[in-house]
C-alpha cells in the first residue's frame, strides 16, 4: 500500500532463482500482489485529490500540506501497535480488518464529498482514518510474504512489494489528476474505495495455515514494549530507525509542498501536480530495479550517503526553477534517490531483526520513516507562510544533505541476514514450584568460572551478552565479581514473569547463541554453567500451613540459561 513499508530485497538486491518476476508464479502472492497493485494505484488517487481539493478548500499552505500529515501520521501511530498484532496473531485476520477500515471509510469520505459536505478538517480527519485502516494491513502483509512463496523466491518476492508500489507511482498521479480535472474529488475518492476491495478479496481466499505459538500470546501493550526494547538494545536497528526519522523529515516538502510547486510556481493545474508525482514515480522504478547493482558496488552507507546528497541537491534545483520540463527532470531523480534511501534503509531492518520481532521492527521503521514526513510536513508547511516557498524548499533540501552527517556517527548496518533465525534448545529446567504464566517477578543467576588472567576478555564477551538479554526480554542486567574469589563471576538478569522468561527463551537466534557460547567457553567448570532460578515475591507459592501438602514437582523443557 506504501513504499514506506515495503522493503526492495536482501543482500543480493532482491535477485532469486529464476529471476526477479519468478514469485509471480505461485498463485496466492500473484493473487495479492496484483490485487496490491491496484490498491496501490487508489491509494495514490487519493493523495492527488484530497491535496488539490484542499487547495480549493483553504488557500492556507499548512493545511495543504497537512493533507500528507494526516495520510501519514497514523502510520506513524497506527504501525508499531499493527506490527505487534500481525507478531502476535493470524496475520491474514489482521490484513483483511486493516483493509476493511480502510474500505469503509473511503466510502464514508466518497459519500460526503458527492454531497457536497466536505469541509477542511473533515478532509483530513478521513485521511487519517483511511491511513489507519491500511497502516494495520501493512505490517502484515510484509511479514506474511514469507508464508505466500517458497524460500528460494523470498527475497525477489519482498522487492516486487516495492515495484508494484513504484509502478502505480509512475502512472498514479498522473491519472488521478486526470480524474480530478474531469470528474472532480469525489471520484478520486471512490475509486480509492472500489481500489480496496480486490486486494480484501485476494486475503479472504488465501488459505493460511496459522500455527500458534506453543505458548499464550502477550498482551497488546506488552508485545510493543517488547519490540521498542529489541530496538533500543540493538544499534543497528536504532541506527537505521535514526536514520529514517530524520531522512523523513527532511525531504517530506517533496511530496506536502509538490502541490504548490504545480500551483504556484508552475502555474499548473492538478494535471500538473499528477504529472509532478508520475515523474517521480518513474524515477522511483529506475532506483527500484538499480537498488541491487548500487548496493553491491558502494555498500549500503556508502549508497544511502550518495542518495541524500542527490536527493537534496535536485530539490533546491525544484525551489529556484520556473520551468515544468526542469522541475519534472528533478522529481525523476529525487524519486529515484529517495526510493532507493527507503529500500536500502528497509533491507537494514529486514536483514537485521530476528523472525521473532520482524514486523515490530518493520513497524517501527515504518513508524519513523513516516513520522518524519508528518511531522516534517506540518513543520516545513507553517514555515512557507513566514519564509516563502523557494527557500523552504531550497532549505529542505540542504537538510536532506545534512543527514549524511550521521553516517559518520553511526553507520548504516551491512549484514547478510545469517544468524537470524530463531532456534530452540533442548536442555531441561527443572521446576519444582507450581508456576503459572503470571507468577513472577523471575530472576536468573549464572555463575561463570573464569581464569582471571582472561578477566578482561571474558567482560568485553559479557558485554555483548547483555545486548542479547536486554533486547530479548531481560531487565536488570548486572555482572559482578567475587572479591573473594576473583576467578568467580555472576551474571544476574530479571523477567517480569516466568511467561515473559518462557518467550524470552523461544527468542534466541544463532547469532545469540554463539554469542552464549563466546561467553560459555571461558568457563572452567568441569559442571558446566550454573544456572539458578529465583522466584521473586513468590506468594502463592509456599505452604499456608504446616500441614499443608507442597505443590506439585514437575519438569519443563525450555531452552537456554
Amino acid at each position: 500500500m506504501s513504499d514506506i513499508g515495503q522493503a526492495s530485497g536482501p543482500a543480493n538486491g532482491g535477485a532469486s532463482q529464476g529471476g526477479t518476476f519468478a514469485p509471480l508464479r505461485e498463485k496466492t502472492f500473484r493473487r495479492i500482489w496484483t490485487s496490491s497493485l491496484f490498491s496501490n494505484f487508489g491509494q495514490l488517487i487519493l493523495g492527488v485529490g484530497a491535496a488539490w481539493e484542499m487547495t480549493k478548500l483553504s488557500n492556507d499552505p499548512s493545511m495543504v500540506a497537512l493533507v500528507q500529515t494526516a495520510l501519514m501520521l497514523p502510520l506513524m501511530l497506527v504501525a508499531v501497535p499493527a506490527g505487534a498484532l500481525a507478531d502476535m496473531f493470524d496475520r491474514r485476520k489482521i490484513a483483511l480488518t486493516g483493509l476493511a477500515f480502510a474500505a469503509v471509510s473511503g466510502a464514508a469520505l466518497s459519500a460526503l464529498a458527492f454531497a457536497g459536505l466536505t469541509t477542511p478538517w473533515l478532509l483530513l480527519a478521513f485521511c487519517v482514518l483511511i491511513g489507519a485502516g491500511v497502516s494495520l494491513y501493512s505490517p502484515s502483509w510484509q511479514a506474511s510474504i514469507g508464508e505466500q512463496v517458497s524460500n528460494e523466491h523470498l527475497p525477489a518476492a519482498i522487492a516486487l512489494g516495492t515495484i508494484s508500489y513504484n509502478l502505480a507511482r509512475s502512472f498514479g498521479p498522473a491519472l488521478g489528476g486526470l480524474i480530478v480535472l474531469a470528474w472532480g474529488a469525489q471520484a478520486a475518492f471512490a475509486i480509492n474505495a472500489a481500489a480496496y476491495v480486490p486486494l480484501w478479496i485476494a486475503f479472504l481466499f488465501w488459505t493460511r495455515r496459522h500455527v500458534p505459538s506453543r505458548l499464550p500470546p502477550e498482551r497488546l501493550d506488552r508485545a510493543i514494549v517488547t519490540g521498542a526494547r529489541y530496538a533500543l538494545h540493538a544499534p543497528q536497528i536504532r541506527s537505521v530507525l535514526a536514520r529514517a526519522f530524520l531522512f523523513g523529515f527532511a525531504s517530506a516538502p517533496l511530496s506536502a509542498l509538490a502541490p504548490l510547486i504545480a500551483k504556484n510556481q508552475l502555474q499548473g493545474n492538478a494535471g500538473t501536480y499528477g504529472l509532478m508525482l508520475g515523474a517521480a514515480g518513474v524515477g522511483a522504478v529506475f532506483g527500484a530495479l538499480q537498488i541491487a547493482r548500487v548496493r553491491k558496488a558502494l555498500g549500503t552507507e556508502r549508497a544511502v550517503r550518495l542518495m541524500a546528497l542527490g536527493t537534496g541537491a535536485f530539490m533546491v534545483v525544484i525551489a529556484f526553477t520556473k520551468s515544468e520540463p526542469v522541475v519534472l527532470l528533478a522529481m525523476f531523480f529525487t524519486g529515484g534517490f529517495s526510493i532507493m534511501s527507503y529500500s536500502m534503509l528497509n533491507v537494514g531492518v529486514q536483514l537485521t531483526a530476528p523472525r521473532w520481532v520482524t514486523a515490530r521492527a518493520l513497524s517501527l521503521f515504518s513508524s519513523a520513516l513516516t513520522g518524519g514526513i508528518a511531522i516534517g510536513s506540518a513543520v516545513w508547511g507553517g514555515a512557507v507562510a513566514h519564509y516563502g516557498l523557494p527557500l523552504v524548499f531550497a532549505v529542505s533540501g540542504f537538510a536532506v544533505m545534512l543527514t549524511i552527517i550521521v553516517g559518520f556517527i553511526s553507520p548504516l548496518p551491512h549484514s547478510d541476514g545469517e544468524g537470524q533465525d530463531t532456534i530452540g534448545l533442548d536442555n531441561e529446567v527443572a521446576v519444582s514450584l507450581d508456576l503459572s504464566m503470571r507468577s513472577g517477578p523471575l530472576c536468573v543467576e549464572i555463575e561463570y568460572d573464569v581464569d582471571p588472567e582472561l578477566a578482561r576478555n571474558f567482560y568485553d564477551v559479557m558485554r555483548r551478552v547483555q545486548k542479547v538479554r536486554m533486547r530479548n526480554g531481560g531487565f536488570n542486567w548486572t555482572i559482578s565479581r567475587d572479591i573473594g574469589a576473583p576467578n568467580i563471576w555472576l551474571e544476574r538478569y530479571h523477567c517480569p514473569t516466568w511467561g515473559d522468561y518462557l518467550r524470552m527463551r523461544d527468542r534466541y537466534t544463532t547469532a545469540d547463541s554463539d554469542t552464549q557460547a563466546e561467553a560459555d567457553a571461558f568457563n572452567r567448570s568441569g559442571h558446566g554453567t550454573r544456572v539458578r532460578r529465583w522466584l521473586e515475591r513468590p506468594y502463592g507459592s509456599v505452604r499456608w500451613q504446616a500441614d499443608s501438602p507442597d505443590p506439585k514437582v514437575g519438569t519443563i523443557n525450555y531452552m537456554g540459561p
